[in-house]
């Protein structure tokens, strides 16, 4: 059992200004795993209050202090990656392999650009008679969901750190685990006092708190849209800067030629990886009317052979992260078969043998466009096959969205897909796979504003350089093999990319 009750302030762990408690649901037992304390809006006024403080020395520290100290906390991330790793499997459901493996591989490449870009990065800038200077924005209220948890939060804490903003993180309630071994991590890296805190808690008590403390200069939030809304709101009376990372429905186009079989295979295996819990999970696959059922018997046989159980075993496929993520879940099966949707593969309920957690059967569509399952995000492992008549037809499909995240093009013909993609109105596309910790990730539309990753990071925490990064789409090549998973359902792919896309 772990018992997290202390929160990360002002370079000590603190107990809560009053106690209040939470337990934390293991989602594959349904068990108690732990505790957690519940922060309230006094212990924000600590947090903002040491960040504060902290900001006057930390945004003037050199760029050989702020990389010694990114290098500390590689050092000793570096040696707690196995723990890590354990604490998502536990805290979210994550197969042992995935959270060992990508999970834990996404904070090291997030820490690794950061130290990377900082070597390099230029804050003056002489043009003519002005010298232009990129500054820390000050003090960042950073708020993080449970899907990737350590990919959402090292995203946001290594740039502060890099930048010299100071921060103040929310981790997720129900997967709070990696990030309090994080703050660890910080603590024994000695990360100066102030400069990164973390308070644990309701999203609706903390981060509202931060979203409307006057003396937090920006709020970076990875959410849901109603959410994304909701914190926009309330900074506004205090003209905050606001990075939202938001829901996507993201479209998966697959062209017409030799590879469509495969591809169609590829992508449904892809969206089953986190148990469909990634916001730029490509969950409308679109394909060639023409070959409909080619299309649709490729995707039935790869969903039925994604493995699904304990995550501590050899599985592809864990349980989704709450008892109220199965029931949306459910709920949109139900409501995919009330619209007339063809069910492909899986369906309602738990898969056969698993009695106790909360597992999803991997479940796949044929539907329109205009059906709920396919414009509404459900944040599970369901996927939505539609049908294309033309590459004119299929970007039409692919835009017709209240979201622009992220999107996939698969052909053998390159200039073709990157033809399509650039129609494509999504933040981030992903032409025949592959991975860059580099490029800038972020949506269009309902899926937030802002760019995330790297060193274009507009609107986010690490600089003052606004309206110079290009708002456009990123073809990224592949992951580096060191940060594939060791076991788990991208073991011996050809195309581990397939299985290891965008995570938001």
């Amino acid at each position: 059992m772990r018992n997290y009750t202390q929160f990360y302030i002002d370079g000590r762990w603190t107990a809560p200004v009053t106690p209040a408690t939470a337990e934390v649901i293991n989602p594959a037992t349904e068990e108690v795993s732990g505790t957690i304390s519940l922060g309230s809006e006094a212990d924000v006024d600590l947090a903002v209050a040491a960040a504060r403080r902290a900001f006057g020395s930390w945004s003037q520290s050199t760029v050989a202090e702020r990389l010694d100290l990114l290098r500390s906390i590689q050092a000793e991330y570096t040696r707690r990656m196995q723990e890590l790793g354990e604490a998502v499997t536990e805290e979210m459901g994550a197969p042992l392999a995935l959270g060992t493996g990508f999970h834990v591989g996404l904070g090291a490449g997030h820490l690794q650009t950061a130290i990377e870009v900082l070597e390099n990065f230029k804050f003056e800038e002489q043009r003519g008679p002005t010298l232009l200077l990129k500054e820390p924005i000050g003090v960042c209220g950073l708020i993080t969901p449970w899907n990737w948890p350590l990919n959402q939060v090292t995203v946001k804490v290594f740039p502060a750190l890099a930048t010299g903003c100071t921060s103040v993180l929310k981790p997720p309630q129900l997967a709070p685990y990696s990030a309090q071994i994080l703050a660890e991590i910080m603590d024994k890296a000695g990360v100066p006092a102030g400069v990164f805190n973390m308070v644990q808690g309701q999203g609706s008590v903390i981060g509202a708190a931060l979203s409307r403390h006057p003396d937090v200069d920006m709020i970076s939030f990875t959410g849901s849209e109603p959410v994304g809304v909701q914190i926009t709101k309330d900074a506004a009376d205090t003209v905050k800067r606001v990075g939202l990372e938001l829901g996507g429905k993201s479209a998966w186009v697959i062209l017409d030629d030799d590879q469509m079989a495969a591809n169609v295979a590829a992508a449904t295996s892809g969206m089953m990886v986190n148990a469909g819990q990634t916001c730029s999970a490509g969950s409308r696959l679109l394909v060639p009317n023409a070959r409909m059922a080619e299309a649709v018997a490729a995707a039935k046989a790869a969903a039925e052979a994604v493995s699904v159980g304990n995550p501590l075993g050899e599985v592809a496929m864990g349980p989704v992260v709450s008892k109220g993520q199965w029931n949306v879940v459910q709920q949109y099966i139900a409501k995919g078969l009330e619209e007339g949707a063809e069910l492909i593969a899986g369906g309602a309920g738990r898969p056969d043998g698993l009695e106790k957690g909360f597992y999803c059967k991997p479940t796949v569509f044929k539907a329109t466009n205009d059906m709920a399952i396919a414009r509404e995000e459900i944040f599970g492992p369901v996927l939505v096959i539609i049908g294309y008549d033309s590459v004119d037809h299929a970007v039409d499909i692919a835009n017709d969205s209240p979201f622009g995240l992220g999107g996939y093009v698969n052909g053998q013909d390159r200039d073709a897909a990157i033809a399509i993609a650039r129609r494509m109105r999504t933040g981030a596309i992903w032409v025949n796979g592959g991975f860059d910790f580099h490029a800038p990730f972020g949506g269009y539309k309902r899926s937030g504003n802002g760019r995330e990753w790297g060193r274009i990071s507009r609107g986010q925490v690490d600089h003052r350089l606004r309206g110079t990064a290009p708002c456009c789409q990123a073809v990224m090549p592949r992951p580096p093999p060191a940060l594939w998973p060791k076991a788990g359902p991208c073991r011996g792919s050809p195309r581990p990319a397939a299985c290891m896309g965008p995570t938001a």
